[in-house]
């Protein structure tokens, strides 16, 4: 097993991740969230194949409310993603939810931001704050494109807004499509921070390009220590993005079970193969 870089710890609903806790796969529903039926259904499905943290997202306050129904059915913690308005996180919040994915200083005011960190903390729930290269400050752009440094300050400058109410479960996301960019985002992310890191390569692709687009960075990633939820992001159904992460994890030897090899054949086992037969059958020819 590869040596895990050590980071805080925090709790997300009944699951600890950062710290010496193992890699949590996570995924993320792409139902709308007021239709609980279906929510809960996508959401137990994925939990059969192994999913351990799901995110939804919440557009407005029915997303946020229905939370409350869906936790009551399913068996993980539950994120919710919010976007601009803290009154949806705050009834996400009221609503019991397990976690907030949102950027601070996106949300408004400084006193609209002090009410969400205060609920958060009444409530011990974490904040991912989750940076995107696609997303980026304007201000932070060099040239108008996304730099490593630029996504590193924009980390910097979200923690420092919660950290100034005596903020400190966090959890941090640095995202970008472009492999060289996110993984270096992340290397130096591991070096800034103590906070546990959530791992992704957003909008990577359909099942087949994502897949192999995933594999590489978090791989990397994986192998150098880094990340400590990992979502694989395919333009499928959420299951595979499971069981893609589940083999990557287990490639980088952090995740139990077994290993399918499968010889796609050549010379050499042909011929291995054409002996036995011999010894069978003198007169069997190839």
């Amino acid at each position: 097993m590869y040596k895990r870089t050590q980071t805080k710890a925090i709790k997300v609903g009944n699951i600890e991740i950062g710290g010496n806790n193992k890699v949590v796969i996570q995924s993320m529903t792409n139902t709308k969230t007021k239709d609980v039926n279906a929510t809960v259904k996508q959401i137990l499905e994925l939990e059969n194949v192994g999913c351990e943290i799901i995110r939804v997202a919440c557009l407005d306050l029915e997303d946020a409310k229905a939370i409350k129904d869906i936790k009551k059915q399913i068996h993980i913690p539950i994120v919710a993603d919010i976007h601009f308005d803290y009154k949806i996180a705050l009834e996400a919040i009221k609503s019991g939810v397990d976690k907030i994915r949102i950027n601070p200083g996106n949300i408004g005011s400084e006193e609209n931001i002090k009410k969400v960190v205060d609920a958060c903390k009444k409530q011990h729930i974490p904040i991912r704050i989750g940076i995107n290269g696609g997303s980026l400050e304007k201000n932070l752009l060099a040239n108008n494109k996304v730099t490593v440094k630029g996504m590193i300050e924009s980390a910097k400058r979200n923690v420092a807004i919660l950290e100034k109410y005596g903020f400190y479960d966090i959890c941090l996301s640095l995202k970008a499509t472009d492999l060289d960019l996110c993984i270096k985002a992340y290397e130096q992310a591991s070096k800034v921070f103590t906070y546990p890191l959530h791992i992704g390569i957003t909008e990577s692709g359909t099942k087949f390009s994502g897949t192999i687009k995933s594999s590489i960075g978090l791989g990397i990633l994986l192998k150098k220590g880094i990340g400590n939820t990992i979502r694989v992001s395919l333009s499928d159904n959420p299951k595979e993005e499971i069981l893609v992460a589940k083999e990557i994890l287990k490639d980088c030897n952090l995740f139990p079970g077994p290993k399918l090899i499968s010889c796609p054949t050549c010379g050499r086992t042909r011929i291995i193969y054409y002996q036995l037969l011999k010894k069978l059958n003198p007169f069997y020819k190839l």
